[in-house]
């Protein structure tokens, strides 16, 4: 669901540069309900945790323009 938030992000605005506090509304299931996500935060975490995250992980976050460093 977060990386749905970035795609989302990325889409709307050409880039992942997303500030810390930022939130990111999107819509899930069949029943069309709205999340919210601390996008943000969990790019940060992204980042930091980027030497233990699956290379899947990581080729979805760079396709979509993540700055690594």
């Amino acid at each position: 669901m977060n990386y749905e938030a970035a795609r989302q992000f990325f889409e709307r605005e050409g880039h992942v540069r997303v500030p810390r506090k930022h939130i990111e509304r999107i819509i899930v299931g069949e029943d069309q309900a709205e999340r919210q996500l601390w996008l943000g935060a969990w790019i940060g975490k992204q980042r930091s945790r980027a030497r233990t995250l699956p290379p899947e992980r990581i080729g979805q976050l760079s396709a979509i323009g993540m700055r690594w460093v």
